[in-house]
């Protein structure tokens, strides 16, 4: 039976489960597909991937359809996705990632950029790929290009270490311990070449590891620090190590979470802005007269209001990482955050890494006393109710309801993505987003008071489960 790739080729990347809807077949012919569709033949193509069992044998049937169309393939073994991004960009090549991020062991993918790191979407390539390896597929054959191509390896790492660690210098912050949950992705091997020595001379830092052992079985729990049960081992290690910090990764090492000295998640949104508080001032000082700072619709208001208060330019976008990576481009922005933990650097391409977001954290933490729970509470002063998900299936119609019910009420509302609607005396938000993939709709809201936060939060979701 022919593999359907519209099972696995998504908006942004490639997601299936191994056997059923991704095999090497089907890898093989995405590789031809991906050199075809990109014009590669005769080009430099770099692949790598991550330690899902999965992995390997993909990075060998890709890289078997790409030189069979005529392209030189790099394999850079395993690596992290911000790994690919920076070898992207520092060699200036395509580039394809093998993970399925957060997803369970028995999932596996395929992340694509072009030269420079920049993203592949089904707007902008990813639909003309699979189309043309289903037709591979479909004719069992990919021909030979008039040239094979050919294969050799790189390890990045070193150089990978390197340059985060030119990017933000930790060489004189006070000693730091920190706890680490790898999740058993492939933070634990990027996290002793950046934090550690196994690669660079040490620096002021006690990393005490969780869950290093790269096991794409994930014999731990799952490698999504999003869901707040996957903390729970990295909350109780910081506080019986007596730690300043823990920093969790997912699959892929792409995001990362922070924990506070006494256990307490620190929000992506405080992430957000402390990291761009030190961008808007390293910015600045190198002569920026309104550095941009990018936040989607559902980053807390403190964002916005710390980048205007620092003097930088705040561009607010939709939820999704191509939609961020874009916008990055356009405004050429020194730093964008999103509330899943996705933070972008244009010092990185435009990409996302997760561990040069853990250096700055590190940096702030560092270069002053306070712990930090008292350092993140400045960057964290509305009570958030967090994404809450409601089973709907008539999503718009739901949202519609909503709009009526705060028609009467002193209120903005916005269609950016979904349905935002805001206090006219700036105390309140909330946000409705309908899921591309899934029946539901996604609430997130804000608000000055805890009290303020629940009765709206309240107040809309019984709207919308009354659907």
């Amino acid at each position: 039976m022919t593999i359907e790739l519209k099972d696995s080729f998504k908006a942004y990347d490639v997601r299936g489960i191994v056997g059923q809807t991704i095999t090497a077949e089907s890898v093989r012919a995405v590789g031809a597909a991906f050199v075809d569709t990109l014009s590669l033949s005769g080009q430099k193509l770099l692949v790598g991937g991550d330690m899902r069992d999965s992995s390997e044998e993909f990075i060998t049937a890709f890289t078997e359809g790409a030189t069979r169309r005529g392209a030189h393939v790099t394999q850079l073994g395993l690596i992290s996705t911000d790994m690919l991004y920076f070898a992207s960009g520092k060699l200036d090549a395509p580039g394809v990632m093998f993970t399925a991020s957060h997803n369970p062991a028995e999932y596996n993918g395929m992340k694509m950029s072009k030269a420079g790191a920049v993203p592949l979407s089904a707007d902008t390539g990813l639909e003309e790929i699979r189309e043309a390896a289903q037709a591979y597929l479909n004719s069992d054959e990919i021909p030979q290009a008039d040239t094979i191509g050919n294969i050799d390896d790189a390890d990045l790492l070193t150089d990978y270490a390197e340059y985060l660690r030119s990017l933000v210098d930790l060489t004189a912050i006070r000693p730091l311990k920190v706890v680490v949950d790898a999740g058993n992705g492939m933070a634990g091997m990027t996290t002793p070449a950046v934090l550690g020595d196994e690669r660079l001379s040490a620096l002021p830092l006690e990393i005490e590891p969780l869950y290093f052992e790269l096991d794409g079985t994930f014999p731990n729990h799952p490698a999504n620090p999003l869901e707040p049960e996957n903390l729970r081992d990295l909350q109780k290690a910081v506080v019986d190590h007596g730690a300043d910090i823990g920093l969790a990764f997912d699959g892929d090492a792409d995001r990362c979470f922070v924990i506070d000295e006494l256990g307490e998640p620190v929000s992506p949104s405080a992430v957000t802005a402390l990291v761009a508080r030190r961008e808007l001032a390293r910015a600045k000082a190198s002569g920026e007269t309104e550095p941009v700072i990018i936040h989607n619709l559902i980053t807390s208001k403190a964002v916005p209001e710390l980048v205007t208060a620092e003097g930088g330019r705040a561009v607010e976008t939709r939820v999704g990482h191509s939609f961020i990576k874009a916008v990055m481009a356009e405004e050429s922005a020194v730093f964008g955050g999103e509330h899943s933990a996705h933070y972008y650097f244009r010092d990185f391409w435009n990409a996302d890494t997760g561990m040069l977001a853990a250096l700055h954290v590190l940096a702030a933490l560092g270069e002053q006393d306070l712990g930090l729970n008292e350092l993140a509470a400045e960057y964290n002063p509305y009570s958030a109710s967090g994404e809450i998900n409601s089973k709907v299936e008539d999503k718009t119609g739901a949202m519609e309801k909503v709009v009526e019910a705060f028609a009467d009420r002193q209120v903005t509302v916005s269609r950016l993505d979904g349905v935002t609607v805001s206090g006219q005396d700036g105390s309140w938000w909330f946000n409705l987003r309908p899921s591309n993939t899934e029946p539901f709709l996604r609430y997130n809201g804000e608000a000055h008071t805890a009290e303020q936060m629940a009765t709206i939060r309240d107040e809309v979701l019984n709207l919308v489960r009354s659907s």
